[in-house]
Protein backbone atom coordinates (compact mmCIF):
# COMPACT_ATOMS: atom_id res chain seq x y z
CA UNK A 1 0.00 0.00 0.00
CA UNK A 2 2.83 2.38 0.41
CA UNK A 3 3.58 2.28 -3.59
CA UNK A 4 -0.34 3.44 -4.02
CA UNK A 5 -0.26 6.13 -0.79
CA UNK A 6 2.82 7.69 -2.29
CA UNK A 7 1.69 7.93 -5.83
CA UNK A 8 -1.71 9.47 -4.68
CA UNK A 9 0.38 11.84 -2.31
CA UNK A 10 2.45 13.03 -5.33
CA UNK A 11 -0.33 13.18 -7.97
CA UNK A 12 1.88 15.72 -10.39
CA UNK A 13 4.77 13.23 -10.89
CA UNK A 14 3.27 10.59 -11.48
CA UNK A 15 1.17 12.22 -14.25
CA UNK A 16 4.05 13.97 -15.45
CA UNK A 17 5.63 10.30 -15.63
CA UNK A 18 3.08 9.27 -17.72
CA UNK A 19 3.08 11.89 -20.20
CA UNK A 20 6.88 11.83 -20.63
CA UNK A 21 6.48 7.68 -20.94
CA UNK A 22 3.45 7.73 -23.58
CA UNK A 23 5.56 10.65 -25.56
CA UNK A 24 8.72 8.45 -25.43
CA UNK A 25 7.13 5.50 -26.70
CA UNK A 26 5.31 7.59 -29.28
CA UNK A 27 8.78 8.89 -30.84
CA UNK A 28 9.69 5.42 -30.47
CA UNK A 29 7.43 4.17 -32.48
CA UNK A 30 8.06 6.29 -35.05
CA UNK A 31 11.82 6.28 -35.06
CA UNK A 32 12.00 2.41 -34.72
CA UNK A 33 13.31 0.41 -37.94
CA UNK A 34 10.53 -1.15 -39.51
CA UNK A 35 10.97 -4.60 -41.38
CA UNK A 36 9.11 -7.74 -42.14
CA UNK A 37 12.04 -9.69 -42.33
CA UNK A 38 15.18 -8.46 -40.35
CA UNK A 39 18.62 -9.62 -41.89
CA UNK A 40 20.44 -11.91 -39.68
CA UNK A 41 23.87 -10.85 -38.96
CA UNK A 42 25.63 -14.38 -39.84
CA UNK A 43 30.03 -14.23 -39.83
CA UNK A 44 30.67 -15.63 -43.25
CA UNK A 45 32.13 -13.77 -46.06
CA UNK A 46 32.68 -14.58 -49.49
CA UNK A 47 35.90 -14.21 -52.09
CA UNK A 48 35.56 -14.40 -55.42
CA UNK A 49 38.22 -14.43 -58.08
CA UNK A 50 36.97 -14.23 -62.29
CA UNK A 51 39.72 -15.29 -65.51
CA UNK A 52 38.22 -15.77 -68.33
CA UNK A 53 38.41 -18.98 -70.24
CA UNK A 54 39.97 -20.64 -67.57
CA UNK A 55 39.21 -24.63 -66.97
CA UNK A 56 38.33 -25.72 -63.55
CA UNK A 57 41.60 -27.63 -63.40
CA UNK A 58 43.82 -24.82 -63.84
CA UNK A 59 41.25 -22.61 -61.71
CA UNK A 60 41.80 -25.15 -58.60
CA UNK A 61 45.90 -24.74 -59.10
CA UNK A 62 46.02 -21.19 -60.06
CA UNK A 63 43.63 -19.19 -57.83
CA UNK A 64 42.62 -21.21 -55.62
CA UNK A 65 45.61 -23.09 -53.72
CA UNK A 66 47.08 -19.50 -53.64
CA UNK A 67 44.24 -18.22 -51.78
CA UNK A 68 43.36 -20.77 -49.42
CA UNK A 69 47.20 -20.70 -48.41
CA UNK A 70 46.87 -16.55 -46.98
CA UNK A 71 43.53 -17.19 -45.81
CA UNK A 72 43.30 -20.29 -43.87
CA UNK A 73 46.25 -18.61 -41.44
CA UNK A 74 43.03 -16.27 -40.44
CA UNK A 75 42.20 -16.59 -36.68
CA UNK A 76 38.62 -18.15 -35.48
CA UNK A 77 37.96 -19.62 -38.80
CA UNK A 78 35.47 -22.32 -38.87
CA UNK A 79 35.47 -23.65 -41.93
CA UNK A 80 36.84 -22.85 -45.65
CA UNK A 81 35.10 -24.58 -48.87
CA UNK A 82 35.90 -23.27 -52.37
CA UNK A 83 34.68 -23.77 -55.80
CA UNK A 84 36.54 -23.30 -59.21
CA UNK A 85 34.75 -23.56 -61.91
CA UNK A 86 35.02 -22.68 -66.00
CA UNK A 87 35.78 -18.94 -65.79
CA UNK A 88 36.80 -18.52 -62.79
CA UNK A 89 36.71 -19.27 -58.59
CA UNK A 90 35.18 -18.60 -55.68
CA UNK A 91 36.41 -19.41 -51.57
CA UNK A 92 33.54 -19.16 -48.89
CA UNK A 93 35.00 -18.46 -45.46
CA UNK A 94 32.55 -19.28 -41.69
CA UNK A 95 33.84 -18.14 -38.78
CA UNK A 96 32.61 -19.03 -35.53
CA UNK A 97 30.04 -17.77 -33.92
CA UNK A 98 30.32 -14.54 -31.84
CA UNK A 99 33.13 -13.53 -34.37
CA UNK A 100 32.64 -9.98 -35.63
CA UNK A 101 32.30 -9.51 -38.98
CA UNK A 102 33.52 -6.14 -39.21
CA UNK A 103 37.31 -7.72 -38.37
CA UNK A 104 36.65 -11.00 -39.90
CA UNK A 105 35.99 -8.92 -42.93
CA UNK A 106 39.34 -6.60 -42.70
CA UNK A 107 41.27 -9.93 -42.13
CA UNK A 108 40.17 -11.20 -45.45
CA UNK A 109 40.58 -8.60 -47.59
CA UNK A 110 44.03 -8.07 -46.01
CA UNK A 111 44.73 -11.60 -46.71
CA UNK A 112 43.54 -11.50 -50.47
CA UNK A 113 45.55 -8.82 -50.76
CA UNK A 114 48.54 -10.63 -50.01
CA UNK A 115 47.46 -13.19 -52.32
CA UNK A 116 46.80 -10.89 -55.03
CA UNK A 117 50.60 -11.43 -56.34
CA UNK A 118 50.25 -15.08 -56.88
CA UNK A 119 47.06 -14.88 -59.19
CA UNK A 120 48.11 -14.74 -62.74
CA UNK A 121 48.15 -11.11 -64.12
CA UNK A 122 45.19 -12.05 -66.68
CA UNK A 123 42.73 -12.69 -62.91
CA UNK A 124 40.78 -9.81 -62.45
CA UNK A 125 40.18 -7.89 -59.15
CA UNK A 126 39.36 -10.46 -56.59
CA UNK A 127 35.87 -9.05 -54.85
CA UNK A 128 35.50 -9.46 -50.93
CA UNK A 129 32.05 -9.25 -49.81
CA UNK A 130 30.12 -10.31 -46.73
CA UNK A 131 27.34 -12.52 -46.80
CA UNK A 132 24.18 -11.07 -45.79
CA UNK A 133 20.10 -12.40 -46.47
CA UNK A 134 19.64 -8.91 -47.77
CA UNK A 135 21.58 -9.09 -50.61
CA UNK A 136 19.45 -12.20 -51.84
CA UNK A 137 16.14 -10.53 -50.58
CA UNK A 138 16.34 -6.76 -52.29
CA UNK A 139 13.56 -4.26 -50.99
CA UNK A 140 13.18 -2.19 -54.15
CA UNK A 141 13.52 -3.44 -57.56
CA UNK A 142 13.64 -0.94 -60.81
CA UNK A 143 12.89 -1.55 -64.02
CA UNK A 144 13.53 0.74 -66.54
CA UNK A 145 12.63 1.03 -70.24
CA UNK A 146 12.07 2.41 -73.33
CA UNK A 147 12.12 2.79 -76.78
CA UNK A 148 15.70 4.81 -76.78
CA UNK A 149 19.41 3.38 -77.72
CA UNK A 150 21.00 0.93 -75.07
CA UNK A 151 23.46 3.32 -74.34
CA UNK A 152 20.89 5.50 -73.12
CA UNK A 153 19.35 3.30 -70.61
CA UNK A 154 22.80 1.87 -69.43
CA UNK A 155 24.00 5.90 -68.66
CA UNK A 156 20.65 6.46 -66.56
CA UNK A 157 20.52 3.25 -65.14
CA UNK A 158 24.50 4.01 -63.73
CA UNK A 159 23.71 7.34 -63.08
CA UNK A 160 20.57 6.20 -60.52
CA UNK A 161 23.12 3.74 -59.03
CA UNK A 162 25.68 6.72 -58.01
CA UNK A 163 22.53 8.25 -56.86
CA UNK A 164 20.57 5.95 -54.74
CA UNK A 165 23.68 4.32 -52.64
CA UNK A 166 24.25 7.42 -50.91
CA UNK A 167 21.02 7.43 -49.62
CA UNK A 168 21.62 6.35 -45.89
CA UNK A 169 19.23 3.14 -45.36
CA UNK A 170 20.69 1.42 -48.68
CA UNK A 171 23.10 -0.92 -48.29
CA UNK A 172 23.90 -1.47 -51.84
CA UNK A 173 22.60 -1.17 -55.43
CA UNK A 174 23.26 -3.87 -57.84
CA UNK A 175 22.35 -3.25 -61.91
CA UNK A 176 20.84 -6.47 -63.57
CA UNK A 177 21.43 -6.65 -67.52
CA UNK A 178 24.10 -3.96 -67.82
CA UNK A 179 26.29 -4.71 -70.24
CA UNK A 180 30.33 -3.79 -69.67
CA UNK A 181 31.47 -1.29 -72.79
CA UNK A 182 34.51 -2.36 -74.61
CA UNK A 183 36.00 -0.98 -77.86
CA UNK A 184 35.75 -3.69 -80.74
CA UNK A 185 38.44 -3.87 -83.43
CA UNK A 186 37.23 -5.01 -86.93
CA UNK A 187 40.78 -5.89 -89.09
CA UNK A 188 39.75 -6.01 -92.92
CA UNK A 189 41.22 -9.13 -93.73
CA UNK A 190 42.46 -8.03 -97.76
CA UNK A 191 43.95 -4.68 -96.53
CA UNK A 192 45.94 -6.74 -93.90
CA UNK A 193 47.18 -8.96 -96.66
CA UNK A 194 48.08 -6.18 -98.94
CA UNK A 195 50.47 -4.58 -96.49
CA UNK A 196 52.01 -7.89 -95.41
CA UNK A 197 50.76 -8.30 -91.76
CA UNK A 198 49.41 -10.63 -89.72
CA UNK A 199 46.75 -11.22 -86.75
CA UNK A 200 49.35 -11.86 -84.00
CA UNK A 201 51.24 -8.67 -84.96
CA UNK A 202 48.06 -6.69 -84.79
CA UNK A 203 47.19 -8.09 -81.72
CA UNK A 204 50.73 -7.74 -79.87
CA UNK A 205 50.97 -4.08 -81.34
CA UNK A 206 47.45 -3.22 -79.49
CA UNK A 207 48.14 -5.65 -76.36
CA UNK A 208 51.62 -3.68 -76.01
CA UNK A 209 50.63 -0.32 -76.44
CA UNK A 210 47.53 -0.09 -74.04
CA UNK A 211 49.86 -0.88 -71.44
CA UNK A 212 50.24 1.88 -67.72
CA UNK A 213 53.88 2.68 -67.59
CA UNK A 214 55.04 3.45 -64.37
CA UNK A 215 57.91 6.47 -65.31
CA UNK A 216 58.70 7.38 -61.93
CA UNK A 217 59.83 11.06 -61.70
CA UNK A 218 62.62 13.37 -62.74
CA UNK A 219 64.84 15.31 -60.41
CA UNK A 220 66.63 18.41 -61.72
CA UNK A 221 68.55 21.04 -60.05
CA UNK A 222 64.98 22.87 -60.05
CA UNK A 223 63.17 20.72 -58.43
CA UNK A 224 61.50 16.98 -59.35
CA UNK A 225 58.94 16.74 -61.35
CA UNK A 226 56.23 13.71 -62.44
CA UNK A 227 56.42 11.80 -65.60
CA UNK A 228 53.95 10.59 -67.36
CA UNK A 229 53.84 8.33 -69.86
CA UNK A 230 50.50 8.08 -72.48
CA UNK A 231 50.55 4.65 -72.80
CA UNK A 232 46.65 3.90 -72.19
CA UNK A 233 43.82 4.27 -74.98
CA UNK A 234 41.39 6.56 -74.30
CA UNK A 235 39.30 7.03 -76.96
CA UNK A 236 39.11 5.69 -81.03
CA UNK A 237 41.21 8.01 -82.36
CA UNK A 238 44.18 6.84 -80.21
CA UNK A 239 43.68 3.51 -81.83
CA UNK A 240 43.26 4.83 -85.47
CA UNK A 241 46.26 7.07 -85.40
CA UNK A 242 48.61 4.16 -84.28
CA UNK A 243 51.20 3.69 -86.84
CA UNK A 244 51.70 0.12 -87.65
CA UNK A 245 54.09 -0.70 -90.41
CA UNK A 246 56.16 1.43 -92.67
CA UNK A 247 56.37 0.96 -96.31
CA UNK A 248 58.38 2.64 -99.11
CA UNK A 249 58.67 5.71 -97.12
CA UNK A 250 55.01 5.47 -96.00
CA UNK A 251 53.39 4.66 -92.43
CA UNK A 252 50.40 2.64 -92.40
CA UNK A 253 48.35 3.59 -89.81
CA UNK A 254 45.83 1.55 -88.11
CA UNK A 255 42.76 3.47 -90.13
CA UNK A 256 44.05 2.07 -93.07
CA UNK A 257 43.67 -1.68 -91.99
CA UNK A 258 40.66 -1.93 -89.54
CA UNK A 259 37.84 0.01 -88.25
CA UNK A 260 37.32 1.00 -84.18
CA UNK A 261 34.10 1.06 -82.64
CA UNK A 262 32.44 1.13 -79.15
CA UNK A 263 30.59 -1.73 -78.23
CA UNK A 264 29.51 -4.38 -75.17
CA UNK A 265 29.94 -7.78 -74.58
CA UNK A 266 27.80 -10.38 -75.55
CA UNK A 267 24.67 -10.51 -73.28
CA UNK A 268 24.42 -13.36 -71.13
CA UNK A 269 20.43 -12.30 -70.68
CA UNK A 270 17.87 -10.46 -71.60
CA UNK A 271 15.01 -8.80 -70.28
CA UNK A 272 12.33 -6.93 -71.30
CA UNK A 273 9.52 -4.81 -70.03
CA UNK A 274 6.28 -4.10 -72.49
CA UNK A 275 8.51 -5.25 -75.45
CA UNK A 276 11.33 -3.19 -75.04
CA UNK A 277 15.08 -3.63 -73.72
CA UNK A 278 14.74 -3.42 -69.91
CA UNK A 279 17.59 -2.94 -66.95
CA UNK A 280 16.88 -4.14 -63.26
CA UNK A 281 18.28 -2.08 -60.62
CA UNK A 282 18.00 -3.72 -57.50
CA UNK A 283 18.18 -1.88 -54.17
CA UNK A 284 19.14 -4.00 -50.84
CA UNK A 285 18.64 -2.08 -47.21
CA UNK A 286 21.40 -1.03 -44.63
CA UNK A 287 20.83 -3.53 -41.53
CA UNK A 288 18.65 -1.88 -39.19
CA UNK A 289 17.30 0.25 -41.80
CA UNK A 290 13.80 1.62 -41.57
CA UNK A 291 12.57 0.19 -45.18
CA UNK A 292 9.42 2.95 -45.18
CA UNK A 293 11.35 5.74 -45.01
CA UNK A 294 14.47 4.71 -47.22
CA UNK A 295 12.15 3.49 -49.94
CA UNK A 296 10.31 6.81 -49.81
CA UNK A 297 13.67 8.74 -49.82
CA UNK A 298 14.71 6.56 -53.00
CA UNK A 299 11.42 6.94 -54.55
CA UNK A 300 11.61 11.16 -54.43
CA UNK A 301 14.89 10.68 -55.60
CA UNK A 302 13.67 9.22 -58.81
CA UNK A 303 11.19 11.96 -59.22
CA UNK A 304 13.36 14.19 -59.13
CA UNK A 305 15.64 12.23 -61.56
CA UNK A 306 13.06 11.28 -64.10
CA UNK A 307 12.90 15.23 -65.23
CA UNK A 308 15.87 15.75 -67.01
CA UNK A 309 15.55 12.07 -68.92
CA UNK A 310 14.88 11.50 -72.48
CA UNK A 311 11.31 10.89 -73.81
CA UNK A 312 9.92 7.19 -73.83
CA UNK A 313 11.76 6.17 -70.62
CA UNK A 314 9.27 3.82 -68.67
CA UNK A 315 10.35 2.89 -65.17
CA UNK A 316 8.25 0.31 -63.35
CA UNK A 317 8.34 -1.26 -59.90
CA UNK A 318 8.38 -4.70 -59.84
CA UNK A 319 8.46 -5.17 -56.30
CA UNK A 320 8.49 -3.04 -52.85
CA UNK A 321 9.13 -4.70 -49.40
CA UNK A 322 7.64 -1.74 -47.96
CA UNK A 323 4.02 -2.01 -49.14
CA UNK A 324 4.09 -5.17 -47.07
CA UNK A 325 5.47 -3.51 -44.02
CA UNK A 326 2.96 -1.12 -44.38
CA UNK A 327 0.17 -3.47 -43.97
CA UNK A 328 1.56 -5.30 -41.62
CA UNK A 329 1.89 -2.21 -39.77
CA UNK A 330 -1.92 -1.08 -40.32
CA UNK A 331 -2.87 -4.70 -39.34
CA UNK A 332 -0.76 -4.46 -36.04
CA UNK A 333 -2.62 -0.69 -35.56
CA UNK A 334 -5.98 -1.59 -36.12
CA UNK A 335 -5.98 -4.79 -33.87
CA UNK A 336 -4.47 -2.63 -30.81
CA UNK A 337 -6.85 -0.05 -31.31
CA UNK A 338 -10.14 -2.51 -31.59
CA UNK A 339 -8.54 -4.25 -28.24
CA UNK A 340 -8.31 -0.90 -26.42
CA UNK A 341 -11.59 -0.16 -27.78
CA UNK A 342 -13.42 -4.12 -26.40
CA UNK A 343 -11.87 -3.44 -23.27
CA UNK A 344 -13.19 0.32 -22.83
CA UNK A 345 -16.32 -0.97 -23.75
CA UNK A 346 -16.68 -3.37 -21.11
CA UNK A 347 -14.53 -1.53 -18.62
CA UNK A 348 -17.33 1.56 -18.99
CA UNK A 349 -20.55 -0.53 -17.85
CA UNK A 350 -19.08 -2.08 -15.24
CA UNK A 351 -16.90 0.60 -13.43
CA UNK A 352 -17.71 3.92 -15.06
CA UNK A 353 -15.78 6.42 -17.55
CA UNK A 354 -13.46 7.20 -15.95
CA UNK A 355 -11.80 4.02 -14.98
CA UNK A 356 -12.14 2.82 -18.19
CA UNK A 357 -10.45 5.80 -19.48
CA UNK A 358 -7.94 4.72 -16.68
CA UNK A 359 -7.38 1.18 -18.04
CA UNK A 360 -7.69 2.40 -21.78
CA UNK A 361 -4.52 4.61 -21.30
Amino acid sequence: MRIIETAMHRSRTVVLSLAVIIVAGVMTYFSIPKEAEPDINIPMIYVSMTHDGISPEDAERLLVRPMEQEIRTIEGIEELTANAYEGGANVTIRFDAGTEVDVALQDARAKVDAAKSKLPSETEEPTVSEIKFARFDPMLILNIAGDVPERTLTTIARDLKEKIEAVSGVLEVTLVGVREELMEIVVDPRSMESYGLDQTQILSLVDRNNRLVAAGALHTSEGRFPVKVPGVFESTEDILKMPIKAIDGRVVHFRDVAEVRRTYKDAESVARLNGNRALAIEVVQRSGANVIATVEEVKALIESERAVWPAGIELVVSRDKSEDVNKMLSNLQNSVISAVLLVFIIIIGILGIRAAGLVGV
